[in-house]
């Protein structure tokens, strides 16, 4: 399972978090992640969080922090998947839904249920990934991957009796393990369309899960085994996995926070969101308490986890997206 650290306490944000539900002036974001006005009033409520299994370290950081400053806000987080959060998302049935992807927005359960449903989203960005395939690190043989060969084990014609020297003759003669994320998941997505071509197109021969430490489990515990998920769950797992380079077209790249955050980790560089229900918002002091706290500290929190902050520039118009979508 991933344990997530702490560098921040939570007295350490509440001496410098700000909140503006009830104060009449909204969150704001510096380099640093830290809330530069300190003032902050009390609120009450609760907050239902679903979604990316991804996003899900940083919403729950962002939650156990925030509920040492506001205990009279009750936040609860799920991670059914960016697909399966924006069912519920869109149903009204959420608050909030973490996405490792835009939402579709002409999708009957997505953005088309969303309208139909009256319910309005800003989406935020919180945070980089860089999406990481993993191996047992006894396997000796693996270090690189092409696209090509990420698509022979991945791709839609990828056979079911599949053997590493399949994928490349140098490799043993192995059957190749497959896991994955679930079809529900933004990373799923993401994935069969940078790799295949096309969103959810992908082999049926792989054990798949919405929980990424279902993920982790699985190439721990086999020399065979191959997957991928958020960077996230490598970092804090780096004496069970070994990460594959990936060769975008421009030569072998390793995941690091520097590779990500520069974009040279292509194409598995990505953004993460969050899209919280501002018609909501609107008339929810807590719900609107919570996102301003999550946009005032994600970059700190979310390289606490083990995903990349956002550019200070980045981070000021999330800030100035939310103030314009719920007025303060």
């Amino acid at each position: 399972m991933i344990v997530l650290s702490r560098r921040l306490g939570a007295l350490a944000l509440a001496a410098v978090f700000a909140i503006g539900a009830c104060s009449g002036s909204g969150a704001s974001a510096d380099p640093s992640g830290a809330v530069t006005d300190p003032s902050m009033a009390a609120v009450e409520g609760t907050v239902t969080i679903d979604g990316s299994s991804t996003v899900y370290p940083i919403s729950e950081a962002v939650t156990e922090e925030f509920k040492a400053v506001q205990p009279g806000v009750d936040v609860t987080v799920a991670e059914s998947g960016t697909g399966g959060g924006f069912k519920k998302f869109c149903a009204g049935e959420t608050d909030i839904n973490d996405a490792s992807r835009p939402i579709k927005e002409s999708d009957e359960a997505e953005g088309t249920a969303c309208t139909t449903n009256g319910v309005t989203w800003v989406q935020l960005q919180v945070a980089i990934d860089g999406l990481t395939v993993v191996v047992n690190p006894g396997n000796t043989w693996v270090t690189c991957l092409t696209l090509d060969q990420l698509a022979i084990i991945y791709g839609p014609d990828s056979p079911e009796d599949l053997d590493w020297n399949d994928v490349d003759p140098s490799f043993p003669d192995q059957p190749v393990v497959r896991y994955m994320p679930g079809a529900d998941s933004g990373t799923f997505d993401y994935f069969t369309e940078a790799v295949n071509g096309e969103a959810d197109v992908s082999t049926s021969f792989a054990t798949q899960s919405e929980d990424d430490n279902v993920l982790v489990t699985g190439v721990a515990g086999d020399v065979n085994a191959i997957s991928y998920f958020g960077y996230a769950y490598y970092v804090e797992n780096t004496d069970q996995l070994k990460a594959v380079e990936i060769d975008g077209g421009t030569g072998c790249v390793a995941p690091t926070d520097e590779s990500i955050g520069d974009n040279s980790y292509s194409p598995l560089s990505r953004p993460l969101f969050i899209y919280p229900n501002t018609a909501t918002a609107a008339d929810d002091a807590a719900l609107k308490a919570f996102v301003d706290f999550y946009l005032a500290n994600a970059g700190a929190l979310a390289a606490d986890v083990g995903y990349i902050a956002v550019p200070a520039d980045v981070a000021a118009k999330q800030v100035a997206d939310w103030t314009a979508a719920v007025p303060q």
